[in-house]
């Protein structure tokens, strides 16, 4: 569980690449600078998609985490 108070939240549960990451980028465009987004995925390759999204965009990924078959990040709109 996080520590962090989420703003938003997005289910990309049961989603395939590359449209977790095109959620995340237009879930992005639709919050505030310094909000957090809570994202649970179900696809593997987020486990790498999601850090480069966030390092290539300037954002702060503050946690990732993975349970039995699903991945969470929060993310920190930078």
């Amino acid at each position: 569980m996080s520590d962090h108070e989420i703003n938003h939240y997005l289910d990309a549960s049961g989603i395939y690449c590359p449209e977790p990451v095109m959620m995340l980028h237009s879930k992005i465009d639709e919050i505030k600078v310094g909000e957090i987004l809570e994202v649970i995925a179900t696809d593997p390759s987020t486990k790498r998609d999601i850090p480069k999204f966030c390092n290539f965009l300037g954002h702060e990924l503050l946690e990732q985490s993975e349970s039995e078959q699903s991945y969470l990040y929060i993310i920190k709109k930078g």
